[in-house]
């Protein structure tokens, strides 16, 4: 089935192209979701003569997200998240919780516009690049830190941890006394 796209689809292609794809594809998600319509002759017209315009739409979507991505572009959010001891978070940062900060900050952004590869499962310093049009891309700053307990928590451990590795030696000094008193008492 021959097609000509209305909107620019990832994978797929750009407005006004015309392509074969699969019928079922075509009928069932292109043509209900009005991404596309059939490539007849007439159709094939109107895309020529709607060709400038759509040049011009794309010049001026790229043009809006250039201008958010030198806006977005100083952004640094913080993320506070309980976590263990070893810097390991109890749950994840994901683009549900980035879009989430963003929109806070006053930016409408899609979450499947941030290209997060896999939850933030760590604390630490994190560049995220989001993907604001095909040809402009822009990295944020995530910054995860632990939350108040956690923090705590793990400076205990950390004080705790020097005492335990003396407290150690002293207990491999009495085993050998142990071992002596034991045959004394047979």
């Amino acid at each position: 089935m021959e097609v000509i796209l209305l909107e620019n689809i990832d994978k797929l292609g750009s407005r006004g192209q015309i392509l074969k794809v699969a019928d079922g594809y075509g009928r069932n998600y292109l043509l209900p979701k009005k991404l596309a319509v059939a490539a007849t002759p007439q159709n094939r017209k109107w895309v020529e003569q709607q060709r400038v315009r759509f040049l011009k739409l794309e010049a001026s979507e790229k043009a809006e997200a250039q201008e958010l991505a030198n806006l977005m572009a100083d952004i640094e959010m913080v993320m506070t998240r309980r976590s263990g001891e070893k810097g390991q978070l109890f749950g994840s940062v994901t683009a549900m919780d980035i879009e989430e900060a963003l929109a806070a900050q006053g930016f409408k952004i899609d979450r499947r516009k941030i290209q997060l590869g896999s939850p933030l499962k760590a604390l630490g310093e994190f560049d995220v690049p989001i993907k604001l049009h095909r040809e402009v891309t822009v990295n944020v700053k995530v910054k995860v830190e632990g939350d108040a307990e956690s923090v705590q928590a793990a400076a205990e451990a950390q004080e705790t941890a020097p005492e335990a590795g003396k407290a150690a030696p002293k207990a491999e000094e009495s085993i050998p006394e142990a071992e002596e008193s034991a045959p004394e008492a047979s």
